[in-house]
């Protein structure tokens, strides 16, 4: 079981987008902005353009593997947003891990 919310609404992501710290790979965009609460969030967004359902179901699936593995190391309190690009069906889940470690580390919130 997972323990940390899924992003829902609208206006979260929008807030997120507008006002959080962004990092930006081939194959994947993060957005991290601290929350109001103690409970870590993560929305991913797939647009369109990556194709039609299923590789964007892929995407989704690939990001939350990888997010999965971070996920002990990860600090409670903040809203991440994953963004998919174009690249991110034909990559694997461990290219997306190391960028999204990446990401993360920059945004300092891995446990040290």
């Amino acid at each position: 079981m997972r323990d940390y919310l899924t992003i829902k609404e609208n206006f979260r992501f929008q807030r997120a987008y507008k006002r959080g710290k962004s990092f930006v790979s081939p194959a994947l965009v993060t957005y991290v902005i601290k929350n109001n609460t103690n409970n870590l969030q993560i929305g991913i967004t797939t647009s369109k353009k990556i194709g039609k359902a299923v590789q964007r179901n892929r995407c989704r699936r690939i990001i939350r593997a990888a997010f999965d593995e971070l996920r002990p190391l990860v600090i409670n309190g903040y809203d991440i947003v994953f963004v998919s690009r174009t690249k991110t069906p034909y990559v694997k889940s461990t290219d997306i891990l190391c960028y999204m470690r990446k990401h993360l580390q920059q945004a300092n919130v891995l446990k040290k």
